[in-house]
C-alpha cells in the first residue's frame, strides 16, 4: 500500500498521489434525493444560476427570480421521472423552465413585450445569433426590433432558438429538454434563424420619403 503522508515505513512507497474525489453525478444526486430530499440541494446549487440567467433574458430579472424558484420546485416534485441514464440534469431543467414560462405568461405577446423592455443587455446575444445584422443600429432600438421579429416566429421555433441562443444548449440538449427528435430541433432552428434574419433585414429597410411638393 502507499503512505499518503510521504514517509517510508516498513517498505511502504513514499509520496503517493491521492486520487481526486469525484463529485456525484446529477443522476446519482436525484436518485438519492428520493430517499434523502436534502440531496437535491446540490442539483439546485449546480444549475440555478444558468436557469435564472436564461429566464432573466426572456422576462427580466424581477420575474426570473420567481420563475427560477418555481422551476426547481417543479423539478423537485417530478424528480422521480428523471432519467437515470442522463448525463446532466441541465436539459431537463431547461425543459421545465420553458414550460413554467408558457404557463406563467398569458400570451407570447406579453413575453415579447417584456423582452423589448430589457434593452441592449437582453438583446445582444440574440443579435449575435442572427449574424450581427443589427450591429450598426441603435442598441435600444435593437431590443424592440428583435422582440418584434421574435413575435412573428412560431412558438415552437422561438423556444428552440432561445434555448440555443440564451440557454446555450446543444441541439441534443434542446431535444432532451423539449422531448422532441434532434432532427426536429435542427430544422426548427434553421427555419427560425432564416425567418428572423429575413424579418430583421426587412425591418431595417427605411420607408421611402414622400415626394416633395413643387413650389409654385
Amino acid at each position: 500500500m502507499r503512505n499518503v503522508f510521504g514517509s517510508a515505513d516498513n517498505g511502504v512507497v513514499v509520496g503517493a498521489d491521492i486520487a481526486p474525489v469525484r463529485e456525484p453525478s446529477d443522476a446519482v444526486l436525484i436518485a438519492r434525493s428520493l430517499a434523502e430530499p436534502d440531496a437535491f440541494s446540490a442539483v439546485f446549487d449546480r444549475h440555478f444560476a444558468v436557469i435564472h440567467r436564461y429566464l432573466a433574458r426572456r422576462v427580466g430579472k424581477g420575474r426570473a427570480d420567481d420563475l427560477a424558484a418555481q422551476t426547481f420546485v417543479v423539478a423537485f416534485d417530478r424528480r422521480g421521472t428523471f432519467s437515470a441514464a442522463a448525463a446532466s440534469a441541465r436539459p431537463w431543467l431547461f425543459g421545465i423552465a420553458t414550460n413554467v414560462l408558457r404557463n406563467e405568461l398569458r400570451s407570447e405577446r406579453r413575453m415579447l413585450a417584456a423582452i423589448a423592455r430589457l434593452g441592449p443587455a437582453g438583446s445582444g446575444d440574440l443579435v449575435d445569433e442572427v449574424e450581427r445584422t443589427l450591429a450598426r443600429a441603435d442598441a435600444a432600438e435593437d431590443a424592440a426590433r428583435v422582440a418584434g421579429a421574435l413575435a412573428r416566429l412560431d412558438s415552437d421555433q422561438r423556444d428552440v432558438l432561445l434555448l440555443h441562443a440564451w440557454g446555450e444548449l446543444s441541439n441534443q440538449e434542446i431535444a432532451d429538454a423539449l422531448i422532441i427528435p434532434a432532427g426536429t430541433v435542427r430544422s426548427r432552428l434553421a427555419r427560425a434563424r432564416a425567418t428572423l434574419q429575413r424579418t430583421l433585414a426587412d425591418d431595417s429597410v427605411e420607408a421611402p420619403c414622400p415626394p416633395r411638393e413643387e413650389s409654385r
